[in-house]
């Protein structure tokens, strides 16, 4: 039965068990102006990357951060729209509309508690390293190959959605480049690569903002901003609605759907491991992701996009003092006062400007210096991170990860099949289960002794059977020792059975040696134990050696008599 006290909120748990002071309060507070501050021209720009209106990034921020602070499974994750998620909707969005958009967030979301109640938190660290970076810096890729129409101004319509297109894009449309734009862009940049050198508590990308926005306004530079592309930014909430969409648009979208859950999950606890190893704290994983779900379900209804939780951001908060969910909260807050006292001001932003941001963004997601690092690791893992990023950049996210795992699976498979192994005694083996030396010489004729290096699951069960074959006469005893196994799936439980009736058709005794008891409940459950007998399965190889010997003794008795 499920236990539902595994299911409580960091900040239920902090409020009600460890107690709360006012000094962390204060601390949560001004980091969570801080990171406020830092999320506004962030929640705007990914909004427009992913084909929404600039206002809903603000909604997403201030709903979906409320909310995931609120039900965290961590002490310190913001949450908000991110960078991963900007191709996957933006796909969505060309295809179905918001309202299609909406509709699978909240199936995320239900998608994402339904994660979380069976446990699937602990699953979703064990994708491989190379998957994860492949992906997130074929992300980067996708979006910086985004923002150059804007950071240059390029002056054409109809951005083509594959990357592809879009270098073609870029290419044929050189001569419209507004050299205006790309200055207000590298200024921009320029102020966010080097702001935090003077000043490390005001965020850069807030005075790139306001710098080139007062440029922008008063040397009347002629360049597009949000208000000439998207009209004046409301300065209130929308009120809530719930997306209205026909069935076979709900049954198309269950893929989206899956995939923006399964990034969301990703994301989320990517960014609760980093936060713990950065407050030396412990999260949930399993509340993180009902905590993520119910924001997911949320948000769309208040005309927000998916959120997930935000690496950068809760970096931030941490950097700048914040220890419990109150800083999220605090900055969710930060971002609604903003929003309905300043929210009309963004309509003056350039879009140069926050096509710089984005490409900021995408170059410090990239992970780039890791992605050239894993080039130095096996060339299985080479290929994984190789095929996840192309899958990533020139097909789709879904499609990338999906392959990735895939890929990764069998490589794995096939590791493991090639670290375990078998082989008959030789005279140099080390046989006693406290590795004492013992001779072939006191195996008598007759015995052969076989023995199982590693996990004996489907990937080398065929191995088995193949060096069992290559025997060309049958032993009278045949001992398979087991003291390395404490692995066997259900296609080496039937390689195992295969064994047992070919021993028992050329009528060899089969004796099995150092079974580890994890694995004698396996062996009963296939019938197995029965079929070989108990008196046969001995958990010493000394004993089981004896026991051979004395069969031996008895049929040569026999012989004689």
């Amino acid at each position: 039965m499920m236990n539902l006290g595994h299911f409580q909120p960091k900040l239920f748990k902090i409020m009600f068990k460890e107690g709360y002071s006012k000094e962390q309060f204060l601390k949560d507070i001004n980091a969570g102006v801080v990171v406020g501050i830092i999320a506004l021209p962030l929640s705007i720009a990914l909004a427009i990357a992913s084909g929404v209106k600039p206002e809903q990034g603000l909604y997403t921020a201030i709903v979906a951060g409320f909310l995931i602070s609120f039900f965290s499974g961590s002490r310190v994750q913001i949450g908000g729209p991110t960078g991963a998620f900007v191709v996957v909707l933006s796909q969505i969005v060309a295809q179905y509309g918001y309202d299609g958009l909406a509709v699978a967030g909240i199936m995320a979301g239900i998608i994402l508690i339904l994660m979380g109640f069976l446990g699937m938190g602990t699953i979703i660290k064990y994708i491989p390293y190379p998957v994860t970076v492949g992906f997130t810096t074929g992300i980067a890729l996708v979006i910086f190959s985004g923002q150059i129409k804007d950071f240059l101004g390029i002056r054409a319509e109809g951005l083509p959605s594959e990357f592809h297109e879009k270098i073609y894009f870029y290419i044929n449309n050189l001569h419209n480049i507004n050299y205006s734009a790309a200055v207000i862009g590298l200024i921009a940049i320029l102020i966010i690569i080097f702001f935090p050198k003077v000043n490390k508590k005001i965020p850069g990308s807030l005075v790139a903002v306001i710098v080139t926005t007062l440029l922008v306004k008063y040397m009347n530079i002629p360049v597009e901003t949000i208000g000439s592309n998207f009209g004046e930014v409301p300065n209130t909430l929308r009120l809530p609605s719930v997306p209205s969409v026909d069935l076979a648009t709900v049954k198309n979208l269950i893929q989206p759907a899956i995939s923006i859950a399964i990034l969301a999950g990703i994301e989320s606890l990517l960014s609760a491991v980093v936060s713990d190893g950065m407050i030396g704290g412990k999260h949930n994983s399993n509340m993180e992701l009902v905590g993520q779900g119910i924001a997911n379900i949320v948000s769309p209804i208040f005309g927000g996009i998916p959120a997930t939780g935000a690496i950068a951001r809760t970096a931030t908060n941490i950097k700048n003092g914040g220890r419990t969910p109150v800083a999220g909260i605090v900055h969710a807050i930060t971002l609604m006062l903003i929003m309905l006292f300043f929210g009309k001001f963004s309509a003056m932003i350039p879009m140069a400007t926050l096509a710089a941001i984005l490409i900021v963004v995408s170059y410090n997601m990239s992970e780039l210096a890791y992605f050239i690092k894993l080039f130095k690791s096996p060339k299985s893992d080479v290929s994984v991170l190789i095929t996840t990023f192309l899958l990533t950049v020139f097909i789709d996210l879904t499609v990338a990860i999906e392959i990735g795992m895939v890929l990764s699976a069998f490589l794995f498979m096939k590791r493991m099949a090639d670290v375990t192994g078998g082989n008959f005694v030789t005279d140099e083996f080390i046989g006693e289960e406290n590795d004492s030396l013992f001779d072939k010489s006191e195996i008598p004729k007759g015995i052969e002794v076989y023995e199982i290096q590693g996990a004996f699951f489907f990937g080398a069960a065929d191995k088995f059977t193949e060096i069992l074959s290559d025997i060309n006469y049958a032993p009278e005893v045949l001992i398979l020792r087991m003291r390395e196994v404490s692995v066997i799936d259900a296609t080496g439980l039937r390689a195992l059975e295969h064994l047992v009736k070919k021993c028992q058709h050329q009528d060899t005794a089969l004796v099995l040696s150092g079974v580890k008891a994890g694995l004698i409940g396996y062996l009963k459950k296939s019938g197995i134990f029965d079929l070989i007998g108990e008196e046969k399965i001995f958990s010493d190889y000394d004993i089981s050696l004896d026991f051979a010997k004395d069969m031996i003794n008895k049929q040569v008795k026999l012989k004689l008599s």
